[in-house]
């Protein structure tokens, strides 16, 4: 080979070396750009499904990441009510004590004032075990709790601020997300993504899930109002075409005011005076403060309610639980125990296999399902069917004088019966003991984890 051809390829060399080392630098560039990571199990959502999943999956020994795309908690106007059912999962983990130094309210009773006169909707005082009430508790305190109490373990990781994007799927099986956040794209591989995210999870918009029923009954406004001196317990008011739920949150009171469906443009279409009357006429104890609470429609945040549920809550390598598998209808303000109790029992059916390296089978996933739909359909089926009168109803009559009134009025200790289902429900779970944990037995405080 000649000189000159030597230094040709030489140079062709050195340009490839070149060539090689760009490919490289891009390649670097965007691994730092796609960040990854690898866990047993990724919780998309922080509500109060996805942070009890992570809470408890965390507790057996899994990693866990729960994904919640807001930077904090504090959105208005969720649902507040913790009962029973939630307060005993505290109890199990031995940390009601200290979760019950959260500022709250606690209501015995829930009172009913109809046309027919005062009734008692649900009364848990002769509720079994150690909380005869249900807990009015700002959502942003139970979430905070909850995230704190993940902390206290080392496998558990709550990343806010991403927003999941994308399922990873591999030969039909899910295996992970991709979530955008503030510092660039992120993968996380895990061998379970629990779809934790609410009635417009990913899952459902996608259509990896199919729903399988919905209904619409009603719609929500809510709004705050200055609390009237002596209105010291959530009140419930209905009548005909209307109604009502105070929440005490300590100095104001959160209102829902239920509509019929798709009413809210009608009543925008009046005027705030016109809405500020028609509240006035409804409830007049709220009166003389409506026109400092209720300035702009921007101090009015509807809710578009939706009862649904999915058809099949998972597949290969998904779960989907809480709202993300069954919308419910915030009346009796279940949803959130509901949600919880899926968690738990989801963590208490996969956490040990995920603790020990494994893969949950679908068989195992689907044993979930079949755990909570029960339930689910119960707490469904009285929301549209039992209840329906009670709503306000733009296609057809209503009335002043609501079956369930006329029931509680009749048979008074009804109210207790319907106090254990909503405040305990149909098949209420438990938590298992995991290594390092004590338990709360027979009203005696143990330690809580560290």
């Amino acid at each position: 080979m000649s000189e000159r051809e030597i230094g040709t390829a030489e140079r062709e060399i050195g340009s490839a070396e070149r060539e090689i080392g760009s490919a490289e630098r891009e390649i670097g560039s965007a691994e730092r750009e796609i960040g990854t990571e690898t866990v047993d199990a990724c919780v998309v959502g922080g509500g109060p499904a996805g942070l009890v999943a992570g809470v408890l999956l965390a507790r057996s020994g899994a990693k866990v990441i729960v994904l919640e795309k807001h930077p904090d908690f504090l959105r208005d106007f969720r649902g507040d009510t913790v009962h029973p059912s939630t307060l005993t999962v505290m109890d199990e983990l031995g940390l009601a004590e200290e979760f019950l130094r959260l500022p709250h309210v606690r209501a015995p009773q829930l009172p009913m004032a109809t046309a027919l006169g005062p009734v008692v909707f649900a009364d848990f005082r002769r509720l079994p075990g150690r909380f005869p009430f249900v807990a009015f508790m700002p959502q942003w305190d139970v979430l905070n709790f909850l995230a704190e109490t993940g902390r206290r373990y080392p496998g558990f990781r709550l990343l806010q601020r991403a927003e999941v994007t994308e399922l990873l799927e591999s030969g039909g099986t899910v295996t992970g997300v991709r979530a955008a956040t503030p510092d660039g794209p992120v993968e996380v591989r895990a061998r379970l993504v629990i779809a934790a995210d609410g009635r417009h999870s990913l899952v459902r918009t996608s259509g990896t899930l199919a729903v399988a029923a919905s209904r619409a009954p009603m719609d929500v406004l809510w709004f705050r109002v200055g609390k009237p001196a002596g209105e010291s317990l959530p009140t419930v008011r209905s009548g005909k075409g209307f109604f009502i739920v105070c929440i005490d949150r300590g100095d104001y009171l959160q209102v829902a005011y239920m509509i019929p469906k798709g009413g809210f443009e009608a009543i925008r279409a009046g005027g705030l005076p016109g809405f500020r009357a028609q509240l006035a006429a409804i409830y007049p104890v709220l009166a003389p403060g409506l026109e400092a609470a209720i300035r702009d429609w921007d101090d009015v945040k509807p809710l578009d309610v939706r009862v649904d549920r999915l058809r099949h809550w998972c597949g290969p390598g998904l779960l989907a639980i809480g709202d993300a598998a069954h919308a419910m209808s915030p009346a009796g303000g279940v949803g959130i125990n509901l949600a919880v109790q899926d968690a738990v029992a989801a963590a208490r059916l996969l956490a040990p296999t995920l603790a020990a390296g494994g893969v949950p089978s679908l068989a195992q996933l689907r044993a979930v399902q079949r755990r909570r739909e029960f339930p689910m359909r119960v707490v469904q089926f009285a929301q549209l069917r039992l209840l329906a009168d009670l709503y306000p109803n733009a296609g057809g009559p209503s009335t002043d004088k609501p079956l369930l009134a006329r029931l509680l009025r009749r048979f008074p200790g009804l109210s207790h019966v319907v106090a254990r289902v909503i405040g305990l429900g149909i098949r209420p779970e438990h938590i298992p003991p995991a290594h390092g944990d004590r338990l709360i037995v027979s009203g005696t405080q143990f330690r809580a984890p560290t």
